[in-house]
């Protein structure tokens, strides 16, 4: 397999997914208050949006990219 080929089936992978989950959420803990042994700590939920569009130009990109590598074998 070449390069151009990894990098298709990637792409196709990558806009699969982002296209399936469409984003992903995460948590901090931000440190509020320590004073001697009290300590106060905030949870933050932070939410990572990927645009629908996105995931279908990486989708037809690597399907592009797949077959323009084949035509120059």
């Amino acid at each position: 397999m070449g390069g151009k080929t990894m990098i298709g089936i990637a792409l196709i992978v990558l806009g699969a997914l982002a296209l399936t989950y469409q984003g992903f959420t995460y948590t901090t803990q931000k440190k509020e208050v320590d004073i001697g042994s009290l300590q106060v700590n905030k949870k933050e939920h932070h939410e990572v949006d990927f645009p629908p569009l996105l995931g279908a130009l990486a989708l037809v990109g690597g399907v592009a990219v797949l077959v323009l590598s084949r035509r120059t074998k």
